[in-house]
């Protein structure tokens, strides 16, 4: 009976409840499932404030166009970094179903204090327009009411981080990694996975931004106010099916251990009775035992291996300090997150381009014909364009062409995690280029049209624009799909939501990236006595094709630097070269 039941328990993982949790109960498509209805809530409840709060913050609380923008870009870039501490305390002290449930009610609240003060205007500055009284400047929110805004707005973000570093990692846990079917499952969870966060984003840009700019915003809050509340109970739900990860302690602690052991070891005089290191070096060389260093080969298991060979000075039989004692798997585990930090940095570029789909692309449209029929389009919901490509690209992606990638290639995973994300770069390439060409026909009709110093909508349909976003889609889809698995897979197992959390880390990296590029750009372009490329008294007067173009070639060099990592990065998870 003893072994009957551990051979139905899921080892390492337990039930809400906390106890044993059970094959054919927990965990599976259907555990997972209630984790991508959750997201489409979730990013709804997000992206619904983050893609117009630059609206809102420079009319209703009359900050300024950069203090608005540099806010607005503050607030995302945070939510993203604070998937991290979401993350890790996933893996150290905390499930991940428990972080989710933390994190939506820490939002929630968030959500509820600028719903609150959106309805009551005696906690907004008082109303103005500059246009009918130009010698009074609007009155900037300030103090109290200032504070309400920024702790609904950074509780906002903690609990997007929260979510962000939970939510995909939980989902992904529900399935059996040791067998075909149960990779290929998680594979699938993946890729639908952004397609219900570009769901989600698809209700928030055309639904919400048109309540928010037509109803008000204190509707526009209380939609996403009332998503997150309902996303809740859902996950909630879901408990009775989920297997949840036993935490194992903190990853940052084993990260920092062996990397001071070994720097600590290595500076020491050592000799060959006491690195495992130089063992496995001299395959020839005999070493008396003794009965110390048979305890501490039993307790190691195995030997180092020779790659990042400075780590391995972490293994020995007599540390710097015994709380510096470090196993071969704990080395191991390291080794494997410092090897994915190349591609994790890789990705940075990409993100950066993203980011011109928040600024400049909407800039650009802004200045076109965003008519469609009678209906006229509002620039911020833009994104649509991408929003779309992504949700019909993912079911296409798994159904049909991994399908027909596993019979072409006999493999099990049909396109690598590593082959996706490198399409994914090589798209970005091509959507800043495409960016370039036409905002060179932009530019020539603002020309022909004796238009480069009008703000008047140019002779020509913003459909243009939605060349260069559906690219960035194409690229996003294959580049956050492919990433969020990677790290899940390849990651040690006590530092998966960690390590999936660096996916949503490069996104905000990006962003910041983005805005210090701007910068340079202006100065070094500034200082040459020309006028800066992105400065003027309109966009037509930018040259924000040369802009793109430098792009181009920057995500094209990092392109070649991503091949020369990823082609000499060796799989450790199964399945992922192996033949079906």
């Amino acid at each position: 009976m003893e072994g009957g039941y551990q051979d139905t328990r899921w080892e390492g993982y337990v039930d809400w409840r906390n106890k044993p949790a059970l094959r054919g109960k927990h965990g599976g498509m259907l555990a997972a499932s209630f984790a991508l209805v959750v997201e489409v809530l979730e990013n709804l409840a997000y992206l619904a404030n983050a893609s117009n709060l630059v609206l809102y913050l420079s009319k209703y609380m009359h900050l300024s166009p950069s203090k608005s923008a540099n806010n607005v870009t503050n607030f995302m870039g945070t939510a993203f970094l604070l998937a991290l501490l979401g993350g890790f305390l996933s893996d150290a002290f905390f499930t991940t179903y428990h972080i989710y449930l933390i994190s939506a009610l820490i939002e929630f609240l968030g959500l509820i204090i600028l719903t609150i003060q959106a309805w009551t205007p005696s906690l907004k500055p008082p109303t103005c327009d500059p246009s009918t009284t130009p010698s009074m400047p609007c009155q900037e929110i300030d103090g109290g009411k200032a504070a309400m805004l920024f702790i609904g707005l950074y509780l906002v973000a903690l609990g997007v981080g929260g979510i962000k570093g939970s939510l995909p990692t939980h989902g992904a846990e529900q399935f059996d990694e040791n067998t075909p079917q149960g990779r290929k499952q998680r594979s699938t969870f993946f890729n639908y996975f952004v397609f219900c966060l570009s769901f989600g984003a698809l209700i928030a840009v055309t639904f919400v931004v048109w309540v928010e700019d037509n109803k008000g915003w204190e509707w526009g809050f209380a939609i996403s106010t009332i998503a997150i509340l309902v996303s809740i109970p859902i996950f909630f739900f879901g408990s009775s099916f989920y297997r949840n990860k036993i935490p194992s302690g903190s990853p940052l602690t084993t990260i920092c251990k062996v990397l001071v052991a070994a720097m600590l070891n290595g500076c020491m005089s050592r000799n060959s009775s006491n690195a495992i290191a130089n063992l496995s070096a001299s395959p020839s060389f005999e070493p008396e035992t003794n009965k110390e260093q048979e305890e501490n080969a039993k307790q190691t298991d195995e030997i180092p291996t020779q790659s990042l060979k400075f780590l391995n000075r972490a293994v020995v039989y007599k540390p710097a300090h015994p709380a510096l004692q470090c196993t071969v798997n704990q080395v191991e585990d390291v080794k494997i997150v410092l090897k994915i930090l190349p591609i994790f940095a890789c990705t940075i570029a990409l993100n950066c381009c993203l980011a011109q789909l928040s600024t400049f692309s909407v800039e650009q449209a802004a200045s076109m014909d965003t008519k469609l029929g009678s209906l006229k389009i509002p620039p911020a919901s833009l994104p649509v364009f991408p929003v779309v490509f992504i949700m019909i690209l993912a079911p296409v992606y798994d159904h049909l062409i991994i399908p027909f990638a596993r019979r072409v290639t006999n493999t099990e995973m049909g396109i690598t995690h590593l082959q996706r994300i490198g399409i994914g770069l090589f798209l970005s390439i091509i959507s800043m280029a495409v960016a370039a060409l036409v905002e060179i026909k932009r530019k020539r009709v603002a020309t022909d049209s004796g238009l480069l110093d009008s703000t008047a909508p140019l002779p020509i349909t913003f459909f243009w624009i939605a060349l260069q976003y559906l690219f960035l889609g194409s690229a996003d889809l294959f580049t956050l799909a492919g990433l969020l698995e990677f790290f899940f897979t390849e990651a040690p197992s006590s530092m998966r939501s960690l390590a999936t959390s660096l996916s949503w880390t490069s996104l905000a990296m990006g962003y910041y990236l983005s805005s210090v590029i701007v910068s340079i750009v202006n100065n070094v372009t500034g200082n040459s006595g020309h006028s800066p490329w992105l400065s003027g008294y309109t966009i037509n007067r930018y040259h924000l094709d040369r802009f793109y173009w430098l792009m181009c070639v920057l995500s094209t060099l990092n392109f070649l630097h991503y091949l020369f990592w990823a082609m000499r990065y060796k799989y450790r998870s199964a399945g992922a070269g192996a033949s079906k």
